[in-house]
């Protein structure tokens, strides 16, 4: 270990480092629990927080290049030389003293710049082409989204995982130096036993202005990009005669929660519609509201909804509550809430999806009575 010396303490982590550090350490935090922990009526929140960690990242770039001395990229990017030496000292219980981060503290402020950054991307696409909104909705295709959902899920345990090592790191740091960084990321300050460095003013204002005008530019072009029509996404409302027709019974289901064949079943025994009371149309109503179901089946379009529905229970395939899919989105749901006389049953979707009717069933419309 490192033997006490006669040292002084100088400042060392400006204003904009600290603040930094811990609203980004606030944010992470919050975001791994709204994407692992919390329901999916929290996507509203995730949103936001993914938004001011965005822009907490992006501000650490511009002040990577204009904050002070400790702040600067050039002051802390280590090379492979002084990352090995540094990692022998901490293995050997004895490591050199460093003002500002150590080699591997350095290593691991760039992974959290890098793997973030990748998170939020990463994200911003998945929302995109899964729930169909955010600045990518009108370019992104569910399958794409998918994809790019799994590397956020993957990235989310990434960062999970780093934060322990960080946190490991910054108590075998604090013990070896025998100085309590935690102290000094609140503080600013640090120990030394060497003269501090010269001053390097941070360009406060130069900085503000870079960073105000790219998050006011940035946040008009996503304003943009989000009003641009979402691909693959049906019409909001349905047709008035099969609104007519078979919300007379019950919810009238889009035609895109179900493959054509599905409808087309349906439509060949009106009669004994789900073994309940007989359903029969006039032929030419039949014909018009197949037609019509036929043009937006499930195949049609590219929502969430429309692709998880169109694998179906070979056992019951015209129910939309016997897909895999709903079974495990609601596996948690106790019977008794669809019982509930706010609900009625499993088969009432708009009962807690406010946006049922355009079937795009996104988190942030969901409300169980």
């Amino acid at each position: 270990m490192a033997t006490k010396m006669n040292v002084h303490e100088v400042r060392v982590w400006g204003r904009g480092v600290r603040v930094f550090h811990w609203s980004l350490a606030i944010g992470v935090v919050l975001l791994l629990f709204t994407g692992f922990l919390a329901p999916r009526t929290w996507l509203r929140v995730h949103l936001i927080t993914g938004a001011i960690v965005a822009g907490l990242l992006y501000f650490r770039v511009v002040w990577g290049v204009l904050g002070g001395r400790h702040a600067r990229f050039v002051s802390f990017v280590p090379t492979p030389e002084e990352c090995v030496r540094h990692l022998r000292g901490v293995v050997a219980g004895k490591v050199e003293h460093h003002l500002g981060h150590n080699p591997l503290g350095a290593l691991m402020v760039i992974g959290f710049l890098v793997v973030l950054t990748a998170m939020v991307a990463s994200g911003v696409t998945a929302l995109g082409g899964v729930v169909k909104q955010g600045p990518l909705a009108a370019f992104m295709g569910y399958a794409g989204g998918v994809r790019a959902l799994t590397i956020h899920y993957v990235l989310a345990i990434v960062v999970a995982v780093m934060i322990g090592a960080h946190l490991g790191g910054v108590a075998l740091e604090s013990m070896l130096t025998q100085q309590n960084l935690v102290r000094a990321m609140i503080t600013g300050r640090k120990r030394t036993p060497s003269p501090p460095l010269p001053h390097v003013p941070p360009a406060w204002l130069l900085a503000s202005v870079i960073v105000g005008g790219g998050i006011c530019i940035a946040a008009a072009g996503v304003n943009v990009l989000a009003r641009l029509p979402a691909r693959g996404v049906p019409p909001a409302s349905l047709d008035p005669t099969w609104t007519e027709q078979c919300g007379a019974c019950h919810f009238a289901y889009p035609p895109s929660l179900a493959p054509a064949e599905v409808w087309n079943g349906i439509f060949d025994d009106l009669k004994h519609h789900y073994g309940g009371a007989d359903a029969s149309l006039s032929p030419a109503l039949v014909a018009q509201l197949r037609a019509y179901a036929d043009a937006n089946a499930a195949g049609h379009w590219d929502t969430l909804a429309a692709n998880v529905f169109r694998v179906r229970d070979p056992a019951d395939p015209g129910r939309i509550t016997a897909t895999p899919y709903w079974r495990m989105m609601h596996a948690g749901i106790p019977d008794a809430e669809f019982a509930k006389d706010a609900v009625g049953s499993k088969a009432t979707c708009d009962a807690c999806h406010k946006d049922a009717e355009t079937g795009r069933f996104a988190p942030q419309a969901i409300a169980i009575p």
